[in-house]
């Protein structure tokens, strides 16, 4: 959905549509006090710590922390982009988005479902023509003979392109489908001399589904040695090229309950591993993952196990291509078959045991590029180990974890016997921020999990109160609060409050991409309930204690400095740091 969605049609939205109803399509929920309460969702757990409030439309789970509204439950449950959640949101709504009401929109709309119905019908001709077609004899043989049971073949909806010229063509018309629909579709191609024939003729027809199980494409196999063997369909309306990933409208829940996916490369690479039981798989359509299929898979799961044959694993490009998973932040491992042999050999030669434990056995990726790269340059050699150092450090870079890089970085110092700070320095030039935090990575701290009460119990009074955000923020500043997750929702709190517009917990959370702090909101608002009298006492209190820390935080940093200032010998700086530091001191007297 093109364009950023107005804030106010999301609180429209969010504003005629309920989070118990929603939610309770899903799971079964059940009345506690003025919440009700399930077992969660998104983790296994015997007693329910999963609670939905009403009255602030936000659910939270004290067991795993996921939290959220009514668009974030869809992002969770259904695996969605927050665009696809508020699409489905708004239709239930009766909320019209904007740009949907142009010609031009509701044409490209019209188009693709157009489209999406045509599809459907032309799967459903091509596996009408295995099953009872005269020639599709064949065919079935074909599909046994590579180790595809009938069932199969039912569950994926393969089909036969018999070797006629127009057969779907014909079968379309009279369906009413016009020619420039079905081309539209990359269904049929032009001839030379005028008219069109069908693209695919005389091949086994694999349909590519989306998640949603819609068919937006296929993919055409021959039965002999002719080339290609294979087609695959045009980018269209509903097909775009390394936007999809075979197979995962059938095994999203199997991904999801494992916590990782196991990726392939073919059709039959990935039909033959599941039918035999191995369900948490997707098959990439090609060597390399592109970006959109990697945050498509993301949706289900961090970690992910890549098999590929002999030849094309060790290819740089495919490599390359597998750093793009750790800058997406995901886990992912590696299995390189031996040569010429890829999953769906391998199953039907050793079983589906074989691959399993292969996948059990995979590496990570810097153990296995480091073996690749080791194989092609002579590690002997200066110039070898420089060739190795500059495609390693290109993965190293990619980790946003300090320790990590640290024990690569030091790992790849072993490896090729090169002094650790000539490493550093090599990486430094790829990424000098890259540098200065590792060599900063002692006495970097991650904000922890547990945050000041003070500060959660001010933003729920400040959610609950409108008038005590005035109060609150005339005597603190978001810089006060210690933890950034606080500061950036008192921040924006204080904006919105000067805007004059709607503070509500479940509107807040539409203007962070980031969980946490959407849970501090949620975890903030489930705080216990304090009477009036002791509520203005709880407030000032915790302005109190924010201002204590400020000021404890404030002299610990300026001792820091203190400490710095007297080693690098800096009078000057001294000085002004020890005025200050005793300026401190008289305010918190």
């Amino acid at each position: 959905m093109p364009g950023r969605i107005p804030e106010n049609l999301l609180e429209d939205i969010l504003a005629r549509v309920d989070i118990v109803e929603i939610i309770s399509g899903y799971i079964p929920l059940k009345k506690a006090g003025r919440n009700f309460k399930a077992n969660c969702p998104f983790h296994h757990e015997k007693t329910p710590s999963f609670t939905v409030s009403p009255d602030r439309q936000i659910y939270h789970c004290f067991g795993c922390g996921e939290s959220g509204n009514a668009f974030r439950f869809l992002m969770r449950h259904e695996r969605m982009e927050f665009p696809e959640a508020v699409e489905m949101l708004a239709k239930k709504a009766g909320v019209i988005l904007p740009e949907q009401d142009k010609p031009e929109i509701a044409r490209a709309a019209s188009l693709s479902s157009q489209i999406y119905k045509i599809n459907e019908l032309v799967a459903n001709f091509y596996e009408n023509n295995l099953l009872a077609s005269a020639g599709s004899a064949a065919c079935r043989d074909y599909l046994v003979n590579r180790g595809i049971k009938p069932v199969t073949a039912k569950q994926f909806h393969l089909g036969l392109a018999s070797s006629g010229w127009d057969g779907l063509i014909n079968y379309l018309r009279s369906k009413g489908v016009s020619l420039a629909l079905m081309e539209k579709a990359g269904l049929i191609l032009p001839k030379d001399t005028g008219g069109y024939y069908d693209r695919f003729r005389n091949r086994v027809i694999f349909p590519v589904f989306d998640i949603r199980s819609r068919v937006i494409g296929f993919g055409a196999r021959v039965m002999d040695k002719t080339l290609p063997k294979y087609i695959n369909s045009p980018e269209t309306p509903v097909y775009v090229k390394g936007k999809n990933l075979f197979g995962l409208n059938l095994s999203k829940d199997y991904i999801r309950e494992n916590d990782f996916a196991v990726i392939v490369e073919g059709y039959l690479d990935f039909m033959i591993p599941f039918q035999e039981g191995l369900n948490n798989m997707v098959a990439s359509q090609g060597t390399a993952l592109t970006l959109d299929q990697i945050r498509l898979l993301k949706r289900y799961t961090h970690n992910a196990v890549m098999v590929y044959d002999g030849d094309t694993a060790g290819e740089i490009a495919t490599l390359r291509s597998m750093d793009m998973l750790i800058e997406e932040g995901m886990n992912v491992k590696i299995v390189s078959l031996p040569k010429g042999l890829d999953p769906d050999a391998l199953v039907r030669r050793e079983g589906i045991g074989a691959l399993k434990a292969a996948i059990r056995d995979a590496r990570n990726l810097f153990d296995y590029k480091l073996e690749v790269l080791k194989s092609r340059h002579n590690i002997k050699e200066a110039h070898g180990k420089s060739k190795i150092a500059s495609e390693m450090l290109i993965t190293i870079n990619k980790f946003d974890n300090a320790i990590i890089r640290g024990e690569y970085i030091k790992r790849l110092a072993e490896e090729i016997k090169i002094p650790e700070h000539y490493i550093i320095e090599e990486l430094h030039k790829l990424k000098p921020c890259v540098a200065v935090r590792l060599e900063e990575g002692q006495s970097f701290k991650k904000s922890s999990s547990g945050i000041n009460p003070a500060e959660k119990l001010l933003i729920k009074f400040m959610l609950e109160e409108s008038d005590l955000i005035e109060k609150i923020m005339q005597e603190l500043s978001p810089a006060d609060f210690s933890d950034m997750r606080t500061a950036k929702v008192v921040s924006l709190m204080h904006d919105l409050f000067t805007q004059g517009k709607r503070i509500e917990p479940s509107i807040l959370m539409n203007y962070f991409n980031e969980d946490d702090a959407s849970q501090l909101v949620c975890e903030s608002m489930f705080m216990p309930e304090l009477a009036g009298q002791d509520r203005e006492k709880a407030v000032n209190d915790c302005i109190a204690r924010v201002k204590v820390q400020r000021l404890k935080s404030q002299r610990e940093h300026l001792h820091i400095q203190i400490k710095s200032a007297q080693t690098l010998g800096d009078q000057q700086k001294l000085d002004s740091l020890i005025k200050e530091f005793h300026n401190l001191i008289k305010k918190g007297d």
